[in-house]
């Protein structure tokens, strides 16, 4: 048995060297390609592979550092780390006990709100839309032909445990030459998506790489195309269009729709549905982030089914194209008109003042904070939680990802976690001792 241990220990040392070798053997793949081509495709692939290299190195040092602090651990020999011994109770003791969370949508809002929640629990997934065709997705959605990976990407990187250089890294953009624009962690999915059975299997490897809490589902694994009807009848196909068809055609939206109409979705979104404690739509784009992915077939009927707590979190501002005008009781009854009566129980928006500068610069925008119509809202039956959930990120307004995950979590230890006072309990008081979330 110890000699068994010994084998295991050695082979997960000499494994991260290897990885390292490989990282070295890709940069100098990468420089050797740039060095004797010099077409498009070629400088492409020479990027790709230098950029991965590095990845492969910088993760591979990574793990060795953890592996030599655990081994010390063991021994009995104090070690100063990231983490001190109560954030790795924490993350034992408390993650572990977490909700099982269900959080669904697409864009900046959902990976937002993630960046807070992996901070409650470890247990969960984020059910992420796949009908983007604009920016850099959309040109590796056309070029490669894989599903778009900036959603994804974004989400993958909220619930990522990695060093701040390396998320950096996977959000950098081109700025020149014919990757201008495009995201490098877009083409490392692109590139785990190359060599994977499956952009599912992709997906899960880049997580893996990033010690990701929790886990990325893309809704399906179908090539779609949504589409707007709008009120006058005006069909417009795309993603990317229908954000902008203000400008072209002003009309507002009648209903969105998926092209096919039949989509199948990943069996592990019904199955994390049909599990989950509690769902989460939202925040994010109405239309083109949120809805999307209740029009993939089975999605609206398990969560139809399922006894979790279905909470909804309403956008601060209008969106231009797609929400002008609209309150928050307009954002439900359009979810319910594209699913069914009663898709949520807990509506949670902002009541909190914001500073006349912004208004007026999002107001010349065509943005307009979103109303609260408390009559129309009672007619819904929908439980309401207001306050103060926004910041101001670079003149930007955003949901506070930790004020709306400690709603979120209140709602959940109320409504779920209640019904088990014993559970209920333990998860307060490990959450009250190393968190202070809830107070």
């Amino acid at each position: 048995m110890k000699n068994d241990n010994w084998f295991r220990k050695k082979i997960a040392g000499y494994r991260w060297c290897l990885l390292i070798v490989f990282g070295i053997i890709l940069i100098s793949a990468g420089m050797l390609l740039a060095y004797r081509h010099d077409n498009t495709f070629d400088i492409f692939c020479s990027v790709l592979l230098f950029a991965s290299g590095c990845i492969f190195i910088v993760v591979s040092i990574r793990l060795i550092a953890i592996d030599t602090v655990s081994k010390y651990a063991q021994n009995g020999i104090n070690v100063v780390c990231c983490k001190d011994r109560d954030d790795n109770l924490y993350e034992k003791e408390f993650l572990d006990k977490g909700p099982k969370i269900v959080a669904i949508g697409g864009g900046t809002g959902l990976s937002t709100m993630l960046r807070g929640l992996k901070e409650c629990s470890s247990n969960i997934t984020a059910v992420v839309t796949v009908a983007d065709d604009g920016g850099g997705s959309g040109i590796l959605r056309q070029d490669l032909g894989i599903l778009p990976p900036g959603d994804i990407r974004n989400c993958i990187l909220a619930l990522a445990n990695t060093e701040p250089i390396m998320e950096k890294l996977l959000q950098y953009r081109f700025q020149d030459g014919m990757l201008k624009g495009q995201s490098f962690g877009n083409l490392f999915l692109a590139a785990m998506d190359g060599i994977s059975s499956s952009f599912e299997q992709a997906v899960q490897r880049m997580s893996d790489v990033l010690a990701v809490k929790g886990r990325v589902l893309p809704v399906t694994l179908e090539d779609i195309q949504l589409c707007a009807e709008l009120e006058d009848g005006y069909v417009i196909t795309g993603e990317s269009q229908i954000g902008n068809h203000n400008s072209f055609h002003r009309c507002a939206i009648k209903r969105v729709y998926l092209e096919p109409g039949k989509v199948k979705p990943l069996d592990e979104v019904i199955e994390a549905i049909g599990e989950a404690d509690v769902i989460v739509l939202g925040p994010g784009s109405l239309f083109t982030s949120i809805i999307p992915n209740l029009l993939v077939d089975g999605v609206c009927d398990a969560i139809k089914k399922s006894k979790a707590l279905k909470i909804y979190v309403c956008n601060v501002m209008t969106q231009p194209g797609e929400t002008d005008g609209y309150s928050v009781s307009d954002h439900i009854k359009a979810l319910e008109r594209h699913s069914f009566e009663g898709i949520v129980d807990y509506c949670i928006f902002n009541t909190a003042d914001i500073p006349e500068l912004l208004k007026k610069k999002y107001s010349e925008d065509g943005a307009q904070i979103v109303r609260v119509d408390y009559d129309e809202l009672d007619k819904l039956g929908i439980k309401l939680l207001g306050g103060d959930f926004v910041c101001i990120t670079n003149g930007y307004i955003r949901h506070d990802t930790k004020k709306l995950a400690q709603a979120i979590m209140n709602l959940v230890i109320e409504n779920v976690f209640g019904k088990d006072d014993r559970k209920s309990s333990g998860y307060v008081n490990t959450m009250k001792q190393f968190k202070n979330i809830v107070g």
